[in-house]
């Protein structure tokens, strides 16, 4: 029987799966022809994707319409021709690593993302005909508590929300404290400007974060887990509660599971969306109903997590990682990646990266081979400026640095942090103190407010920086920026204040003449910063198409038709929109 899958991730249905999806099933009534979804494979950037699997051959379309979708089941489905020219990927006999995006997928290893895109994230039975759950029976039936952290120790698994410290580690200090209760949280709350990850895991392979839970709560002994999720990701949101359904349906959750004499089961929390609430200890105060505020450390979480008890909590990619490991044992997974980043990473590319998306690659791939292999390089062939890494908490590292392994040593030592996987490619159009700027506004409007110094400090560093993108910034505002990120960082109490002034930092170290050239000269090298530019129209390309002048909101072009058009200064309010509706190249800024 042959099968056709459309991409139902947000990628997709945002991008219009919706439809195609809707345009084939009538065609799939009554035929020999199963229809059926999946999640998000990583090439959000060729979404919709409809895939045709006859026998071991699989054939990935990319950017399917509605017509598309109905030409693809005539000619292919129907009558067994490959519509090659939309093929973007395909695999099995005779046709491996074929299609224009081969190369995405070929480069990377994939343990976290190993169903995304593959198996319907709604059907339990194909997540075990996929081996899913086979982890679970022999963590049950063949494992101790021990042997199972052992065993993730033994594997090199780090946290992969940020922090990178070794799981098995935090597991086995959550199961050594004492007390009648323990507690399992999962950290779903990706709030990073420019990360996915998470989302897309939940949405696409839900059963795999479950599963790892599950291995977990028996290695930490525990009865009791959360999810923690953000309320912004309803079809995430979705899909996990009827994956919680059918665990509970198959015995994987609830009361003596599968025999085995232990009790588990997960509440989804959803989240209000605040930045703060990454932080663990924000987190446990949400889900206990108080207000999502940083507590002090010590006691740790291994100690006094959650309502004051020995909790363990780990982010979505970590708990993914879990099943991968115990199926196919730890020096499998020890094998991948650097002596002391072992495994894989998954990365959101984001920005000016030519093929936005997921990629999962093995610790210690070069920033170069993430943007320029995987990614295929810069928008409009554009240069590669900068990559920032790590979201409000990261840094910006340079192309000059683009040969750096992506790990948890090398990262750090350029200013930035791996943090959960967020990559936001940057080319030469980009300002970094704007850049500095919106990362800054952002942690300063998600501060909880109750340090001091993030509340006011982070204001009074956003400020410096408005006054500098403005042309008002003064020489002695560089030290006061370093001054001010130095007591912030020193005085704040959990990590959103810590790491907050480490995009001025990062952009201050590797583009420090883009500030002196806002300072001392009023300008903004990259033409963006609009208090630091003049719109003009030349003459010489201009064809008076009169585009611009109807796109203008106030008026402010004006020209006869055929004529160049002209710009009046005084009334431009510098949108930026007579440059996106001039198909001639003629508005200038600068």
């Amino acid at each position: 029987m042959k099968r056709i899958i459309v991409g139902m991730g947000t990628c997709g249905l945002s991008a219009g799966a919706q439809a195609a999806y809707d345009a084939l099933k009538p065609l799939a009534e009554g035929s020999d022809c199963r229809l059926s979804i999946s999640g998000c494979i990583g090439m959000c950037f060729r979404e919709p994707l409809v895939e045709v699997r006859d026998g071991d051959r699989c054939f990935v379309y990319g950017e399917v319409t509605p017509e598309r979708a109905v030409e693809i089941w005539r000619r292919h489905v129907q009558g067994g021709e490959v519509v090659s020219e939309w093929v973007i990927h395909s695999r099995g006999p005779g046709v491996d690593d074929a299609g224009t995006e081969k190369d995405f997928l070929s480069l990377q290893k994939r343990i976290v993302l190993r169903n995304c895109g593959i198996i319907d994230p709604e059907s339990i039975a194909e997540y075990e005909e996929a081996g899913g759950y086979a982890a679970l029976r022999r963590a049950l039936f063949e494992m101790t508590p021990g042997s199972i952290i052992q065993e993730i120790k033994d594997s090199g698994l780090r946290g992969r929300g940020g922090g990178g410290f070794p799981t098995g580690l935090k597991w086995s200090l959550a199961a050594a404290n004492p007390g009648d209760v323990r507690y399992l949280v999962c950290n779903a709350d990706e709030g990073d400007p420019g990360a996915f990850m998470d989302r897309s895991v939940l949405e696409s392979d839900p059963h795999s974060v479950l599963e790892g839970m599950m291995i977990a709560a028996r290695a930490i002994g525990t009865s009791i887990g959360y999810i923690y999720c953000r309320a912004e990701y309803p079809l995430a949101i979705r899909r996990l509660e009827k994956a919680l359904a059918d665990a509970r349906g198959r015995g994987y959750l609830g009361r003596d599971i599968l025999g085995s004499g232990m009790d588990f089961d997960i509440t989804i929390k959803q989240g209000a969306g605040a930045f703060v609430c990454g932080e663990e200890t924000a987190l446990f105060a949400s889900i206990e109903g108080e207000r999502g505020m940083p507590r002090i450390r010590p006691p740790f979480p291994a100690e006094k997590g959650l309502w004051r008890r020995p909790t363990n909590n780990n982010n979505v990619e970590t708990y993914a990682n879990v099943p991968w490991i115990i199926a196919n044992g730890s020096a499998a997974y020890a094998a991948i990646g650097t002596e002391k980043s072992r495994g894989t990473k998954v990365f959101a590319l984001a920005g000016r990266v030519a093929k936005g998306g997921l990629a999962e690659v093995p610790m210690g791939m070069s920033i170069n081979d993430l943007v320029f292999r995987i990614g295929g390089g810069i928008k409009q062939g554009r240069a590669f400026k900068a990559v920032q890494m790590g979201g409000p908490s990261g840094g910006c590292i340079p192309a000059s640095l683009g040969d750096t392994p992506v790990d948890f040593e090398n990262i750090p030592r350029t200013g930035a942090i791996m943090g959960s996987g967020g990559m936001v490619v940057l080319d030469d159009t980009t300002c970094m103190v704007e850049i500095a700027r919106f990362f800054l506004e952002f942690t300063q409007n998600e501060s909880c407010g109750k340090c001091t110094f993030c509340r006011i400090g982070t204001l009074r560093m956003l400020e410096v920086l408005e006054r500098i993108t403005r042309g008002e910034g003064t020489p002695e505002d560089l030290g006061r920026l370093d001054e001010l990120a130095r007591r912030i960082k020193e005085a704040s109490l959990c990590a959103l204040g810590q790491t907050a002034p480490n995009p001025v930092l990062s952009t201050m170290r590797y583009f420090r003449e883009e500030y002196e050239a806002h300072i001392d000269r009023h300008a903004c090298p990259a033409g963006n910063c609009l208090a630091l530019v003049e719109f003009s129209i030349d003459p010489a390309l201009c064809t008076g198409c009169t585009l611009c002048a109807r796109n203008c909101p106030v008026g402010a072009i004006a020209g006869e038709r055929k004529q160049p058009h002209r710009i009046d200064k005084d009334k431009c309010v510098k949108c930026g929109r007579c440059i996106s509706s001039c198909n001639f190249g003629a508005v200038k800024k600068a």
